[in-house]
């Protein structure tokens, strides 16, 4: 009979931790790593339609969900726009922030840690993690030991997916519409995480795309291969001259002295697309003109005043799209 009473025990024992695993499971982290989480229409409605709505609020009638929700800012690269807009996103909506601005100098990175140790000691202090880092998939790596929602904000040379979730944003709020545009892509093709990540959200519309590039810095093959697959109709160019008036969004990008391994190389392209208003003279009157920024030189700082110039307002919409996703992974 004592043995009986044993084995029932043992059951419902085993019975709650099944319901523990389902319960788990159900709870598992909601990460934001790449744009290829992002291939729903619906989705990136809802996404933007939460972002449109924080738009038109006033700061004081935010909701907070984020109450008493911890955000760790973890960014091995500096970062000013991503990081700011990031915590202040956070801030808005009733959460807190633990940061550390250059974690690769003053964190225990610098004494050889891991990022997988970092990754699981900060998992025992806040609710989420935005991570920055210089490594192609460093983002994946936390999330795969991570219990708390990794968001990346940009990994290298790889991805940046809230960079391009606000562009794509930008884009549909200054011209109504993605089909049938036709979007320059210019500068550092080759290793701009924002061009990269922003080509896969742009694969899932019908533009026309036009990549304006040095030879050595043209879109890596992976994602031209990702305009072909989509039917996507692109071209490759080394000058704007023929085509700069029949653009509809310009999408400046700098060239990055970081990702070049010597000076030398690094002059040999970095002037080659600046935009002023010579240029511009010869683009269309309602042209949509963006950039992730920082910029160097390849914006003239008069071209600032002109209508067409929305880069600054491109910057302020990463605020209520970064809203927007955090409520989303909290959700």
């Amino acid at each position: 009979m004592a043995q009986t009473k044993i084995n029932s025990k043992t059951k419902q024992q085993d019975l709650s931790f099944q319901e523990l695993i389902k319960t788990a499971a159900s709870s598992a982290p909601k990460h934001i790593i790449s744009v290829n989480q992002f291939d729903d229409k619906v989705l990136l409605a809802n996404i933007f339609a939460r972002a449109a709505e924080f738009k038109s609020m006033q700061p004081k009638d935010y909701p907070k969900p984020l109450q008493d929700k911890i955000i760790a800012t973890i960014f091995y690269e500096p970062s000013t726009r991503t990081r700011l807009s990031f915590e202040t996103a956070a801030q808005r909506l009733g959460g807190q922030i633990i940061s550390t601005e250059n974690a690769a100098q003053f964190s225990s990175a610098a004494k050889g840690e891991t990022l997988e140790d970092s990754i699981r000691t900060i998992n025992g202090y806040a609710d989420a993690i935005v991570l920055r880092h210089p490594e192609i998939g460093s983002a994946q790596t936390a999330a795969n030991i991570s219990h708390i929602p990794i968001v990346n904000a940009g990994d290298g040379a790889g991805d940046h997916p809230t960079q391009a979730l606000l562009d794509l944003f930008t884009i549909k709020e200054a011209k109504g519409k993605i089909d049938g545009l036709k979007i320059g892509l210019v500068g550092d093709l080759l290793n701009g995480r924002t061009v990269h990540s922003l080509v896969h959200l742009l694969s899932m519309y019908k533009p026309e795309i036009i990549c304006i590039a040095p030879k050595k810095l043209q879109l890596p093959v992976k994602y031209q291969d990702i305009l072909k697959q989509n039917n996507i109709s692109y071209s490759l160019v080394e000058s704007w001259d023929d085509c700069i008036d029949d653009i509809d969004v310009l999408y400046m990008t700098r060239i990055q002295k970081e990702r070049f391994e010597s000076v030398e190389d690094y002059n040999e392209h970095k002037d080659q697309f600046i935009l002023n208003s010579t240029e511009l003279k010869k683009a269309k009157k309602d042209l949509a003109i963006m950039h992730p920024l920082p910029r160097v030189n390849e914006i003239a700082i008069d071209i600032d005043d002109d209508p067409r110039a929305i880069y600054f307002e491109q910057a302020r919409n990463g605020l209520f799209v970064r809203m927007a996703l955090l409520t989303y992974i909290f959700e």
